[in-house]
């Protein structure tokens, strides 16, 4: 009989935990792409308080683990002292850039999956070879040629992590901020959940109000299996809680080489939210398989595909890896990477717009800068 070690009580638990997530997200329809949409195309902000709600309730859930002693949040990948400012500006560009080609970002793409979508299956396949190209193959060269050697060593600079309160706390002339972080964490994540709240379009949709709620539960739920259900003296677990895009090409990687890996939190993650997807979707019948209609839409979601897997890796995340776990912590980092993938995203969206009227990408760049204030409404092609 196997002893179960932590690692496969890890493994088990996001597995279970993911299955969650995957049926949720596709019974609400969550849709990270979908809310930036809805928003840019049609001023419906519902599934972006969404969003905001879930940020909001896994900042005060994480805080709180911090304060209570539950978790070491000082250990999470998203708060070192090494702060690579052009990756998760630049990655998070290219993310949104990418979610929007790919019809939804990597954690939507599963969901896809799950539900018989053979397009998302594609853009799972391409995501992840993508992304382990650039985390280990040669793409890696572009990172660690081009982008990590701006980085900064706040750590140089005498501050101790990229932490918000970390770096109030080093302008402020603070030794200790931890009262800080956690007057931070209640404002900041009371603040979401209130402004989410006070949007008519979630509260009236129970999906919306579900989706942010189980989220914002589900990423202080991922630090606990590994801080406390991982902890071991001789084989702690890494403490991290769910992110999609880095997972999706280990779990391809761990599908070819199996006999010789050992499964992970990420590649449990990533079998748990398409188990989940895929059983709501039999159970609801809505099951289906759907395929690309032409060769265009196919070289779209391929190009989508490999801007999130490049972009979600020198970003450090992806819209929940970023935008939800890494918020969580209050990581400068994750916040310019949120503020990038929202961007990129809806910059994208705007260009398309502009392009159906058949004038050409760099007209419409320009026209979609001057939508967004940054250029001067006289850059708008004439009616």
């Amino acid at each position: 009989m196997m002893e179960w070690e932590p690692v496969y009580r890890v493994a088990l638990l996001s597995f279970l935990v993911g299955i969650v997530f995957g049926a949720v997200v596709n019974k609400t329809n969550f849709c990270t792409m979908g809310a930036v949409s809805d928003w840019v195309n049609m001023g419906n902000k519902g599934r972006l308080r969404a969003w905001f709600l879930a940020i909001g309730i896994a900042i005060l859930v994480t805080q709180a683990m911090q304060y209570a002693g539950l978790v070491d949040i000082d250990q999470a990948i998203y708060l070192t002292a090494n702060f690579s400012w052009l990756g998760h500006l630049v990655g998070g560009c290219l993310f949104g850039v990418g979610m929007t080609l790919a019809s939804g970002c990597a954690n939507r793409t599963l969901v896809r999956v799950g539900g018989g979508n053979l397009k998302s299956l594609v853009v799972m396949i391409f995501l992840g070879l993508t992304a382990y190209m650039t985390m280990r193959g040669l793409l890696s060269l572009v990172k660690t040629n081009v982008i990590e050697v701006t980085n900064i060593d706040l750590a140089a600079r005498g501050v101790t992590d990229q932490g918000i309160p970390s770096l109030i706390g080093s302008v402020l002339g603070m030794d200790d901020t931890a009262l800080l972080r956690v007057a931070l964490g209640a404002l900041v994540g009371s603040g979401l959940v209130v402004f989410a709240l006070a949007g008519k379009a979630l509260r009236q949709s129970f999906n919306n109000i579900l989706a942010g709620i189980t989220l914002g539960l589900i990423i202080p739920a991922g630090w606990y299996i590994t801080g406390v259900i991982g902890l071991d003296d001789f084989d702690p677990a890494r403490l991290e809680s769910y992110t999609f895009t880095a997972p999706t090409a280990e779990s391809l990687m761990y599908l070819m080489t199996f006999t010789g890996s050992t499964i992970s939190f990420g590649v449990a993650a990533v079998f748990g939210v398409i188990m989940g997807s895929f059983l709501w979707a039999v159970v609801t019948r809505h099951f289906h398989f759907e395929y690309f209609p032409t060769r265009s839409d196919l070289e779209r979601h391929i190009i989508g595909a490999a801007l999130m897997g490049f972009g979600g890796v020198i970003a450090m995340g992806c819209t929940v890896g970023q935008g939800i776990t890494g918020m969580s912590t209050l990581a400068l980092g994750s916040l310019l990477t949120l503020v990038s993938i929202v961007f990129g995203s809806a910059l994208s969206m705007k260009v398309e717009y502009y392009m159906l009227d058949e004038i050409g990408f760099f007209r419409a760049l320009r026209a979609a800068l001057a939508d967004m204030k940054l250029m001067p409404a006289s850059s708008k092609p004439s009616p």
